[in-house]
């Protein structure tokens, strides 16, 4: 019995401590620029594309110099008409300024990532944004 409760408290402190080191190491979200883009494919069900898009991206992210946080999405299925789920992935980045944006456009990361990935996609729209 007292095994029992040394183990749940080892397993309890295990949890907290990796919890806290995830929490610390997370990056906080920059409003002051948001860059957002949808990517249309080519061949939006084909497990080929998508893999080596996700790859791609998650590296090139992971390289950026400028970017401080990312999300990377799909769209859910649309229960409103306002809802334009026609989009294969989302991409949101954010940026301490409009210039560390530009910087990112031609950093290496980024145009290998183009390269790599612009035989999948059909169709991309960008959307940047200013916070307030």
């Amino acid at each position: 019995m007292k095994r029992g409760i040394v183990t749940l408290v080892l397993i309890g402190v295990a949890c907290a401590t990796s919890f806290a080191q995830t929490k610390d190491t997370m990056k906080t979200f920059d409003p002051a620029f948001a860059h957002t883009v949808y990517f249309w494919f080519k061949n939006p069900d084909n497990e080929a594309d998508k893999q080596k898009f996700e790859t791609s991206l998650k590296t090139f992210l992971k390289n950026s110099k400028y970017a401080k946080t990312n999300f990377i999405g799909t769209p859910p299925p649309a229960i409103r008409d306002v809802v334009d789920g026609s989009f294969t992935y989302s991409l949101i980045v954010t940026f301490e300024s409009a210039e560390a944006q530009e910087g990112y456009q031609g950093e290496e990361a980024h145009l290998i990532f183009i390269e790599e990935c612009k035989d999948l996609w059909d169709k991309v729209i960008v959307y940047d944004s200013n916070g307030i």
